[in-house]
């Protein structure tokens, strides 16, 4: 079933292009009982990330709610807040990952601030279909 979700995230994250250029395009949905309840993608350079725009289209409680990314969330601040510490005020529990940014700001410390908050993170879901889409886009943030 994982996989539905993050195929889904995937097809958003083709949206993003070419405006969120030269941030990668990241797609990310919002899952409560096997139904999507919200979705998001990258936005234009300086405007929200994938989860933000996907948390601030959802208002309901974050109950049994999975974030499905494509990437690892952003651990650093830049032109936007860190997407991993949104995540944790969001009151999220559970997060799938497609991949780890490779990212030398970021790789794999994104992942570790949502464990250390009590996050449930399973990564790799999808992970050659993710890592075939965004190989040409990561480095260049």
């Amino acid at each position: 079933m994982s996989d539905k979700f993050m195929l889904r995230a995937l097809e958003l994250s083709r949206h993003a292009l070419p405006s969120c250029i030269p941030n990668p395009p990241v797609g990310c949905v919002l899952v409560k009982d096997n139904v999507v309840i919200a979705e998001g993608y990258t936005q234009s350079v300086g405007g929200n990330h994938a989860e933000v725009e996907a948390l601030n289209a959802y208002s309901g409680s974050m109950d049994g709610v999975t974030a499905y990314v494509t990437l690892e969330p952003c651990s650093f601040v830049g032109r936007t807040p860190a997407c991993a510490s949104t995540l944790v005020s969001s009151g999220i529990k559970n997060v799938m990952v497609g991949m780890l940014d490779p990212d030398i700001r970021n790789n794999g410390r994104g992942v570790e601030i949502l464990k250390q908050a009590g996050i449930s993170v399973q990564v790799g879901v999808c992970e050659t279909q993710v890592d075939a889409f965004l190989q040409p886009y990561l480095g260049k943030s």
